[in-house]
């Protein structure tokens, strides 16, 4: 299959709004989305990054920009307040060129963030 552009998605949580976690938990997650589909650096187009409206003191972005990601288009936004939604969640929306098909990636869900998708293999 010639390289294509996909979307590969992911999300975890903090246990509460602190910089540290942000970052720590942001890194944590991306490790796991790149390890578990063998994405490269150079495969990188770009990443959205967006948080809950409970998480305000740290940009996800800033975590990634620690990892070598300063060179790869980051944006950050926050998700609508939707009344019921999981709280302090990090999400992750990474565009990537990669020869693998859409069936073939494999989205991560990390701590309480895995009860989002529970359609998908842990």
């Amino acid at each position: 299959m010639p390289p294509a552009v996909r979307a590969l998605r992911g999300a975890t949580t903090c246990d509460a709004d602190d910089p540290a976690e942000i970052a720590e938990r942001t890194i944590e997650l991306l490790r796991a989305m790149f390890d578990r589909n063998g994405v490269d650096h150079d495969d990188l187009i770009s990443i959205l990054f967006t948080t809950t409206p409970d998480l305000t003191s740290a940009f996800p972005a800033a975590g990634a920009r620690t990892v070598g990601l300063g060179d790869v288009p980051l944006l950050c936004a926050q998700e609508i307040p939707v009344p019921g939604s999981m709280a302090r969640c990090v999400r992750v929306l990474a565009h990537l060129e990669t020869e693998r098909s859409r069936s073939e990636l494999h989205h991560v869900y990390l701590r309480e963030a895995a009860s989002l998708r529970d359609d998908l293999p842990s």
